[in-house]
């Protein structure tokens, strides 16, 4: 652990008690000994409705477990049309750069700005960086413009023509960008940004996958008898859950398989409606959203767990995050997706990968999962555990993220 600290300031439109990586990242640095504070905005992700306890004046400084949080005001996602995700992500960029400078009054070393989506994220590190003359470090966890036109979220090409300015004066005004994936490297030098300002910082797992698991007798009440192939996350256009619904009709004749969704998303409903229209209720089993310090035991009991994406060229760049927590947990995966995420699991000789949109050979990879013995399938999880304490370690990549700002810190 390094004796030297840092005054940190995150920058995240999404953040507890929504769940997304960064509340771990912001403990780890505490943890560290480091001086954290949070600018986000109300949560509303995934379901697009304010969590319970937070109204729309819920704004203002409070506290996740020691570290002073910020919040500005937004409009919620509500159910995720483009003109109200517009609305959202921009609320928070105009109301961060318009109180953030308030809120944040401390000095600070660096700003982290965590960014799976929106981009507009980094317009008010812009400012604060202006006022606290403080680096940015930018986490890309989400390429734009090509994430919005994947998801079919945006088609105008003038639009995407305007999101590609912003994104080159974001990233341009940012003195470090830490990428997710490695092949991020080449679309984000495609825009013009030199190579010595990028770094590779993939995401970790919280501590709590590589911790023992006890036993949790409401989880295992919940759970469906038989093979379980399971999928935890959102639940949305991204996932692809068509192909998904097509593989377990195509393993309708075997009725000991189940598909063991937990999650919540913009086609939560859409995926309800599918599953009673298709006849699907004895395959696939909606447990719904659940904290993430449960997960470790209801992966415990999964044969498998399931990573799927669209096939996208975006997509085929990405990692899923939801692999670094399957790695950890010591599960056979079963990746349905292109690119960069299924090369780890082929790497980790963790699972099988029968690539993006492909119904027919997902369905193969759960049957060839489902005639495995338990060791072999065991096997298979502790090699995905062992690539992820040498690739993945949270302490490992915490040190890593750790020794950047300290460079950031004392070069500006």
């Amino acid at each position: 652990m390094t004796t030297e600290n840092v005054r940190i300031l995150v920058v995240t439109q999404y953040f507890w008690p929504e769940s997304f990586r960064i509340n771990d990242l912001v403990q780890g640095l505490k943890q560290r000994g480091h001086h954290v504070s949070v600018l986000t905005g109300l949560p509303n992700y995934p379901s697009g409705k304010l969590f319970k306890g937070f109204g729309l004046f819920s704004w203002g400084k409070s506290d996740y477990e020691g570290v002073p949080v910020y919040r500005v005001p937004l409009f919620p996602r509500l159910q995720g049309r483009s003109w109200q995700l517009a609305l959202n992500f921009f609320s928070f960029a105009f109301f961060s750069c318009l109180l953030g400078p308030l809120f944040c009054k401390d000095k600070y070393d660096v700003i982290l700005v965590f960014e799976p989506s929106p981009i507009t994220v980094g317009l008010p590190a812009l400012v604060l960086k202006k006022i606290k003359n403080a680096p940015i470090l930018f986490w890309v966890q989400d390429l734009w413009p090509e994430s919005l036109t994947a998801t079919g979220a945006v088609k105008s090409k003038p639009i995407i023509k305007l999101v590609r300015h912003l994104v080159m004066f974001i990233y341009k005004g940012c003195d470090r960008i830490l990428m997710q994936s490695k092949a991020f490297f080449d679309p984000i030098t495609q825009l013009g940004i030199p190579k010595n300002k990028l770094y590779y910082l993939p995401n970790s797992a919280e501590g709590i996958f590589q911790s023992p698991v006890k036993d949790n007798a409401d989880i295992i009440e919940s759970m469906p008898d038989g093979f379980r192939v399971m999928f935890a996350g959102n639940i949305g256009v991204a996932q692809d859950f068509e192909t998904i619904l097509e593989a377990a009709e195509l393993l309708r004749e075997y009725p000991d398989i189940c598909w063991v969704i937990l999650g919540d998303g913009r086609q939560f409903e859409w995926l309800k409606n599918q599953i009673s229209q298709r006849n699907l209720e004895k395959s696939i089993f909606l447990l719904g959203r659940h904290p993430v310090e449960s997960m470790p035991s209801f992966f415990t009991h999964a044969d498998a767990l399931l990573v799927s994406l669209k096939k996208e060229p975006i997509f085929s760049l990405t990692i899923p995050s939801k692999v670094q927590s399957y790695l950890a947990c010591g599960r056979p995966i079963i990746a349905a997706l292109d690119g960069e995420g299924g090369r780890v699991i082929v790497e980790a000789e963790a699972g099988v990968v029968p690539g993006a949109e492909n119904s027919e050979a997902l369905a193969q990879a759960v049957l060839n999962l489902y005639a495995m013995s338990p060791l072999e399938r065991e096997e298979m999880g502790k090699r995905g555990q062992v690539y992820y304490k040498k690739h993945f370690d949270r302490q490992l990549l915490l040190e890593r993220l750790e020794n950047w700002m300290i460079l950031a810190k004392k070069d500006s």
